[in-house]
């Protein structure tokens, strides 16, 4: 079973990681205050699918590929066993029956200066409605 997700564009130093990845759909969202990306006016968010033999390679692609200006960035994605949440030169890979696994990757997060509710990958974390 593939992997699905969502890819923030401007997280991206390197877009060109985009080509090697099927995108479902994208959304444009215009920036508020609760994104804390100021420099930005908008988020480009793509749903992607990620086949399950290259999840691996490309997460680790993904996480070179960040702007190196704002390494505070993530993007995940998931099946029903795995979910893969990718930072600047750090993957995650958390087997999902196993929920206490989100609590370093949401350490690792805040240490990064993300705001909790951003961390909403972790089911700990409620949902960011924007």
């Amino acid at each position: 079973m593939g992997y699905k997700g969502v890819i923030i564009e401007e997280s991206l130093g390197e877009i060109s990681i985009l080509e090697e990845i099927k995108i479902l759909d994208t959304k444009v969202e215009q920036v508020t205050s609760n994104h804390k990306t100021p420099w930005l006016k908008q988020w480009t968010l793509h749903t992607v699918e990620v086949p399950e033999d290259k999840a691996d390679e490309l997460a680790e692609k993904i996480s070179r590929s960040f702007d190196n200006a704002y390494p505070d960035w993530y993007a995940d994605y998931k099946n029903d066993k795995y979910h893969f949440i990718i930072f600047k030169n750090k993957v995650f890979k958390i087997h999902r029956s196993n929920p206490e696994e989100y609590k370093a990757v949401v350490e690792h997060g805040l240490s990064l200066g993300i705001p909790d509710y951003q961390l909403d990958f972790s089911p700990y974390i409620k949902e960011w409605v924007r």
